[in-house]
């Protein structure tokens, strides 16, 4: 009998000895890892943090995008006066934009062209509108008709015109 006990007892402490080994790996395991609550904490933050900085950031694409929206009107209005200036007269509807890069048919006095590059879209992939006689007695008018494409529109949607 007492060597069953002493068998027994040899048994419960590898038991014993075990356990403590698993301890100290799940210990030590912990103690190098995140817990879930931890990464969840950490991704919580970070989608604050978008939720606040995106519309700002958004925000000022939209003013680069109608600031370089009205720097292009701004040089192709001045081609536009060089056109005149040489031939004598705004270019038609008809005609449009084309003539600042382009000599029109049978026009010597062209000595274009008025643009070092072709005619830019505006900043929402579209081409810029020229009307002429343009709208409260201008000679000639461009636009662009903003984030939306259509005539009209408020905000970053609106019309933006020389």
């Amino acid at each position: 009998m007492s060597l069953l006990r002493t068998a027994i007892r040899s048994l419960e402490g590898l038991e014993d000895m075990r356990t403590s080994r698993q301890r100290t790996f799940v210990k030590g395991r912990r103690e190098l890892g995140f817990t879930l609550l931890e990464l969840l904490v950490v991704v919580l933050i970070i989608g604050m943090l978008t939720g606040i900085v995106a519309p700002r950031f958004m925000g000022q694409i939209s003013r680069s995008e109608t600031t370089v929206a009205r720097a292009q009107l701004d040089a192709l209005a001045k081609a536009i006066e060089s056109f005149r200036i040489d031939v004598g007269y705004y270019p038609t509807t008809q005609q449009g934009l084309s003539v600042l890069v382009q000599r029109p048919e049978g026009d010597t006095r062209w000595r274009g062209p008025y643009l070092q590059e072709d005619i830019p879209l505006d900043p929402w992939g579209m081409p810029y509108q020229y009307q002429v006689p343009g709208q409260n007695g201008k000679d000639y008018q461009l636009l662009s008709y903003g984030a939306d494409k259509v005539p009209g529109g408020t905000g970053d949607d609106a019309d933006i015109t020389r």
